[in-house]
């Protein structure tokens, strides 16, 4: 049995998000191929995601230096709990799947929020004499994206900064396999909207069959 992480950085669901509606449109089908694989739903826009500031600093610092749990204030002890358990999660999973739409040439905020809770040396790579090495080397991820533009060829594709950054640091943390599934084009030609969804949604259940 497989543990699936399905990752979700969006304010709308599936109704109103292209995005959220091919990830429902996968994770729907994976569970029906994978009847006994355990789907874990991590809304981002729900979860108490701390964002590494002075509290996390602090008390990381507190604790390199020797000073018990403890002694930590309030909020220290919070921040840097919950990291830990994002990072155990994460770790524990076997398979991920991010949901993100293209913002700004990237993902919200949240996203970016939740993968520095989730670099953590020691967990997810080490360091090395020779450079960090990543330590979940048999692990896959699929990032499903929706891009109202078309950014897979021409002068766009090189402004494009969500995915590419999540394949980073798949392969920062040593994940041999990171795949994407993009759902592009709606915005700029509002005449094939719907055709564009559809299809989308029929390469997600297919790939869903094999990830």
């Amino acid at each position: 049995m497989a543990q699936v992480l399905y990752i979700t950085a969006h304010p709308h669901d599936d109704t109103a998000s292209y995005s959220m509606a091919v990830g429902k449109a996968f994770i729907e089908a994976y569970r029906e191929a994978n009847p006994n694989d355990e789907v874990i739903n991590l809304d981002l826009y729900k979860e108490d995601i701390p964002q590494i500031d002075v509290d996390v600093f602090s008390g990381w610092g507190k604790l390199r230096s020797g000073s018990s749990f403890d002694e930590l204030s309030s909020e220290e002890k919070r921040k840097v709990t919950r990291l830990g358990e994002l990072t155990d999660q994460f770790v524990a999973a076997d398979k991920y799947v991010f949901v993100t739409p293209l913002w700004n040439f990237s993902f919200p905020p949240v996203m970016k929020a939740y993968i520095d809770s989730i670099c953590t040396a020691g967990k997810t790579f080490r360091y090395t004499e020779k450079g960090p090495v990543g330590l979940l080397t048999d692990k896959k991820a699929l990032h499903i994206q929706a891009r109202g533009g078309v950014y897979s060829e021409g002068p766009a594709a090189a402004m494009e900064m969500g995915h590419r950054y999540i394949g980073i640091i798949m392969q920062f943390f040593g994940i041999p396999s990171f795949e994407g599934l993009f759902v592009e084009g709606h915005n700029q030609f509002p005449d094939r909207a719907q055709e564009i969804k559809e299809n989308a949604i029929r390469r997600a259940k297919e790939l869903a069959k094999t990830f």
